[in-house]
């Protein structure tokens, strides 16, 4: 059985939550882009931490099963009977202060799924592409030629003007 705080919460899901929530949250805003199915899916991501115990080689692979499990479970939210309408970019605003960085994340929201996980992993969690090969559980070679092909559509759609994807 886990650990519990004087406070009655659990040490590993309190330290969890103030590790990883923020990315947790980014990988569900960039599927769902709804604010009511990210915080359904956040939840459902750390009740799974919860369920799994504390039975992790170490942090990172406890911040790799959290993505794994995020994606997961926002593709199958993005499957769903009931979530066959189609969600604005409007209903949520992008997190960034810069505008820059929201144009960009915009682009990166455009991607076809198979880039966005890539370019996601990549430049916004530090992955190497030996760690998001087997995240994802794909070819190195594969993801080289995704996160080639996602850095030329996002080239395109920035106008050229955006080089931090060389």
């Amino acid at each position: 059985m886990m650990e519990k705080t004087p406070y009655g919460t659990n040490d590993v899901i309190t330290k969890a939550l103030e590790q990883y929530a923020d990315m947790v949250r980014r990988i569900c805003f960039m599927y769902l882009r709804n604010e009511a199915d990210v915080q359904d899916v956040f939840q459902e991501v750390f009740l799974a931490l919860f369920l799994h115990g504390p039975g992790f080689e170490s942090e990172e692979h406890q911040k790799a099963w959290l993505c794994r499990v995020a994606i997961n479970k926002c593709k199958d939210v993005c499957k769903s009977f009931f979530r066959r309408r189609v969600s604005s970019l409007d209903e949520m605003e992008l997190p960034f202060e810069d505008p820059q960085e929201s144009e960009v994340m915009a682009a990166v929201l455009a991607l076809p799924p198979q880039y966005k996980d890539v370019i996601y992993l990549f430049y916004y969690e530090g992955y190497t592409v030996p760690q998001i090969a087997d995240l994802l559980h794909t070819k190195e070679n594969t993801l080289y030629s995704k996160l080639h092909r996602a850095r030329a559509l996002l080239k395109q759609a920035l106008g050229g003007s955006y080089e931090n994807f060389d």
